[in-house]
Formats: C-alpha cells, sequence, structure tokens
C-alpha cells in the first residue's frame, strides 16, 4: 500500500513551540516541533486534520494550542489540559476556537489529578460536548474501570502501554471507549495482534495517530507504523481506523 493514497485524521500528535511557556517535566524540555515541522513530515498523507495534544511540558498553557489551531484550519482540533478549577466561560472560549477535550496525565503529570476525572468529565461534556483523554498504564485500567465506562466519553492513549492491562483495555472498548492506536514505539506487546483484537471487540473506537513527534519515546513514528494498519486489517476497517472513527469522536465537521 502507498501511503500516499492513505486519508488519515491525525488523532493524536504534538506541537512544541517555545515562543510560548513550557514547563521541565521530571527535568525534560522537548524540542521544538512547530506546526511547519509538522505539516512537512506528514507531507506524504492524504492528511484530513487531527488532533493536537497537549503535553505534559504544557501544563496548563493554552495560548500554544489556539495558535497551532489557528494555523492548521478548521480540520483541527485540540486536546487541553485544564484545573478543575477552569470557569464555564473559559472552557466554551475553548470550545469556540476548536477544542474538543481535557487530558489526564497519568503517566508523566502535569495535568489536573485524577480525583477530578469524573467531575470535569461530565462537566465539560454537559456544557459543550468534549470528551477526556487519558495517558495512562494499562494496569491501571481496573482500578478506573468503573469509573470510565460511567463517563459520557473518552479515550485511552497509546494502546494503554503495556500487556499487563490489556484485557481490560479491551473490555473498556467494548464498552465504546476510545482507544488510540498511537505511540507504537512506547508500548511492549505485538501491535498487529493487538489491532486484530481492539477491532474485533469494537471496530468503531481505534483511532489512528503518529504521536509526532514522539517526545521520549524510544522508537518516534515511522511510515511502517501506518503501513501496520493495513497489514493487519480489512480495508474498510483500515478506512475506519485511519479516519473516520476519529472524524466522529472529535466531532470535526461542527
Amino acid at each position: 500500500m502507498d501511503i500516499a493514497e492513505s486519508e488519515v485524521f491525525d488523532s493524536h500528535f504534538h506541537i512544541i513551540d517555545p515562543r510560548f511557556p513550557l514547563t521541565p517535566n521530571q527535568g525534560y524540555l522537548p524540542e521544538a516541533f512547530i506546526c511547519q515541522d509538522y505539516l512537512q513530515q506528514c507531507a506524504g498523507l492524504r492528511l484530513q486534520g487531527g488532533a493536537v495534544v497537549s503535553g505534559s511540558f504544557q501544563a496548563y498553557d493554552q495560548t500554544y494550542l489556539l495558535d497551532a489551531l489557528q494555523q492548521l484550519g478548521d480540520d483541527f482540533v485540540g486536546v487541553t489540559q485544564l484545573p478543575a478549577t477552569v470557569t464555564d466561560d473559559e472552557i466554551m472560549a475553548l470550545n469556540s476556537q476548536g477544542v474538543r477535550a481535557v487530558r489526564f496525565n497519568l503517566k508523566r503529570g502535569g495535568s489536573e489529578s485524577v480525583a477530578h476525572l469524573e467531575g470535569l468529565a461530565n462537566r465539560v461534556y454537559d456544557l459543550v460536548g468534549w470528551h477526556v483523554e487519558l495517558y495512562v498504564d494499562s494496569s491501571l485500567l481496573d482500578d478506573l474501570y468503573k469509573t470510565l465506562i460511567s463517563l459520557p466519553a473518552a479515550s485511552i492513549d497509546h494502546l494503554g502501554l503495556s500487556k499487563s492491562g490489556f484485557p481490560t483495555l479491551l473490555k473498556l472498548a467494548e464498552k465504546g471507549i476510545g482507544i488510540k492506536a498511537t505511540g507504537f514505539g512506547r508500548v511492549n506487546f505485538d501491535i498487529k495482534s493487538a489491532l486484530k483484537d481492539i477491532v474485533r471487540a469494537n471496530p468503531d473506537v481505534l483511532m489512528f495517530g503518529t504521536d509526532l513527534p514522539s517526545t521520549r519515546a524510544p522508537r518516534p513514528y515511522c511510515d511502517e507504523d501506518l503501513l501496520l494498519i493495513y497489514d493487519s486489517l480489512p480495508i474498510n476497517l483500515c478506512e475506519q481506523v485511519l479516519y473516520k472513527n476519529a472524524q466522529k469522536f472529535y466531532r470535526v465537521s461542527e
């Protein structure tokens, strides 16, 4: 399969613009990766849009995100980090500028505590229809399972990262929790088998993303990651995973 023929909605990537505030996380600050860098690296794809995801090193800064969304255009949405003290007016203002989700970073920190997950998830959904996203090792999902299935909408990054909690990840997929097929260099299990298992559990929840620029990943994104989708799934499911599921989940037509 030629990746140049692939329509892709990139469900997970980062923009790192040093013009805006960056906060060291565990002593780490990433290299710059601005919008032009991202678009150049994706020039070989038929890019249909994507989700700019706030990283631990961006904390609660919204300035970089709103600038990136303005540069990238209407087919792109934002995934931000917010404190529980955020006002309704602030949430509605972000929504009007293309933000569509709140991220809880349990792996790296830099976001609101998981103690506020249920309250903030219900609040943003009721107010503007947002979902929540979790960067979490799947080994922790048993403890979060009942909370997650009670939420109106949620997703989990990077296939849940680890093999130990993968059975729980599959149960969450069955319940409609979104699963991001991203960060293949971060996981410790066979990706091809995992992709097949997830779409068998629920073909509507799996969403591909590049994870560019793959900060702190043992191996960065490469085009073989995208080709692995084609190697693992029937063509009709590839279309769902590569762009259709994410376009619906992120409400890009609104």
